[in-house]
């Protein structure tokens, strides 16, 4: 019997009794998952609070965004270097360490009384989910006793990792109005805890990598990523033509050249290589990149027209975001039978061109648009793409991954998605610069929201010229061994 056959039979069939650890592994997935949950919230839980923690700590209209960025900057930043480390120390052990930081910091934010504090928690919380996020998909795709579970996790961790942003707006709005918005860091202190105290008992460990640490690709993949990351998310208030701007992205550029060269000299690259020679796996990433800047964009956006033009209040606002996150978890629960069945080169563009669709469909709202006809369409719409994208996407990028570089290409892929976060941000802020007026929100809007559009219709394009393209018996099919981690064939 072939590897595909196996494959395909093991994606649909249910085996005729479960394995003794059953129990114990589900549930440890289910922890893995709500710790990945928790540090999703955290790139939005504050958003819809952050009139309030101006008013109470005066933060100041240029110092406010920092809330946002200095956990942006140091997640993104430092993304490769978490991955590799969990790879070679172990993805459990960093995975508490991670945690263990970032719910730390999150008590610390919570207290904070003045701005310097509070920036200075958020970026330690940036810190620890750099460390804790790469062994998440990781330990998902490690601990899975069988390729039917591992599809299931991946559209799990995908619908969390898409809807967590949206939930993250509904949770900050609750907490906000109901309580103070310390609450919306203080939420993460039981939480992490708890998870800190399963995770030993439910998680299996996974091996250590033996080799040289690469010391020369850590250095400058993190000044790299954090040079570019600060670049984008500072280039709307200073400009893209700025001397900060362009002499930031110069660094980053420099920077990720000598990594480049260091990873293929190396004996023990921090990036292996071959984990970008496939060009399916590229053309997911890219993808990746695309939707979710896309995505967050139009979050961005569309909090904003809510209460400015809506005259939504916070937790009214949160509860807008519902309907994209009901069709995400919804959507999560069909991926996996619909990819055994059509493959990522069928769902991918489908779900790139929903995205698209939902986002147009916002560039046309008036200052008269009522949230029923003119958000309504565009948040269903976009809850079911963004499905039909990142379990396919995520399982294409870790396709015929080898175990112990699980993950690096975990934190590649998370690297890319916070790249493209603040990518989408930074250009779609200043595109709705160039046409705003003071006294309304939406003549800047429709060039803003189009722009988001953009990111999409370029996601939907490379996945109809690469993904699309390539025929399912076409995708490499490792040998399902220990030291790998077997994926379904993926390729349409």
């Amino acid at each position: 019997m072939t590897i595909r056959s196996r494959s395909a039979a093991s994606s649909t069939a249910l085996p005729d009794e479960l394995p003794p650890d059953a129990t114990r592994v589900a549930t440890g997935i289910a922890i893995v998952l709500v710790a990945q949950l928790m540090l999703v919230l955290d790139a939005t839980v504050v958003n819809v609070a952050l009139p309030r923690i101006d008013a109470d700590l005066g933060f100041g209209p240029a110092a406010l965004s920092w809330v946002l960025n200095a956990y942006a900057l140091a997640f993104g930043g430092l993304l490769l270097l978490g991955g590799r480390l969990g790879d070679v120390r172990g993805r459990r052990r960093l995975f508490l360490v991670g945690l263990g930081v970032f719910t730390f910091a999150s008590l610390l934010g919570g207290l904070a009384q003045s701005p310097t504090q509070l920036v200075l928690a958020r970026a330690a919380q940036g810190i620890g989910a750099a460390m804790a996020a790469p062994s998440v998909l990781a330990l998902l795709t490690t601990n899975a006793p069988d390729e039917a579970a591992r599809n299931r996790a991946l559209a799990l961790f995908g619908a969390v990792s898409s809807g967590g942003a949206s939930i993250g707006l509904v949770l900050g709005g609750l907490l906000t109005d109901v309580a103070s918005w310390r609450w919306t860091l203080f939420i993460n202190v039981p939480i992490g805890l708890a998870v800190l105290l399963l995770t030993p008992r439910f998680v299996h460990e996974t091996p250590r990598r033996e080799g040289r640490f690469d010391v020369v690709g850590a250095l400058t993949s993190t000044v790299g990523a954090v040079s570019v990351v600060w670049a984008l998310v500072g280039a709307p208030e200073h400009g893209w033509l700025s001397a900060r701007t362009l002499g930031m992205l110069l660094v980053g550029a420099l920077s990720l050249a000598l990594l480049v060269r260091t990873e293929r000299r190396h004996p023990h690259p921090l990036i292996r290589p071959s984990l970008l020679a496939d060009r399916r796996r590229v053309a997911a990433l890219v993808v990746m990149g695309f939707v979710i800047a896309g995505q967050l964009s139009m979050f961005f956006l569309t909090v904003q027209y809510t209460q400015r033009a809506l005259g939504m209040g916070p937790l009214a606002t949160g509860f807008a975001f519902l309907p994209f996150s009901i069709g995400i978890f919804t959507m999560s629960r069909l991926t996996p039978s619909l990819l055994a069945r059509h493959g990522a080169g069928r769902l991918i563009p489908v779900g790139a061109a929903l995205l698209l669709t939902g986002f147009v469909l916002l560039s046309r709202v008036s200052e008269s648009s009522t949230y029923v006809a003119g958000v309504l369409p565009s948040m269903i719409l976009s809850g079911i793409g963004g499905a039909l994208v990142f379990m396919p996407v995520t399982a294409t990028v870790l396709s015929g991954v080898e175990h112990e570089h699980a993950g690096s290409a975990s934190g590649l892929l998370q690297t890319v998605q916070q790249l493209g976060a603040a990518v989408g941000v930074a250009i779609v802020a200043s595109v709705y610069a160039v046409g705003a007026e003071p006294e309304s929100f939406v003549p800047g809007a429709r060039a803003a929201y189009l722009t988001s559009a953009t990111f999409a219709a370029i996601a939907l394009v490379v996945a109809l010229a690469t993904l699309a393209r390539i025929r399912r018996g076409a995708a490499p099919a490792p040998e399902v061994e220990d030291e790998r981690v077997p994926v379904p064939d993926l390729a349409a």
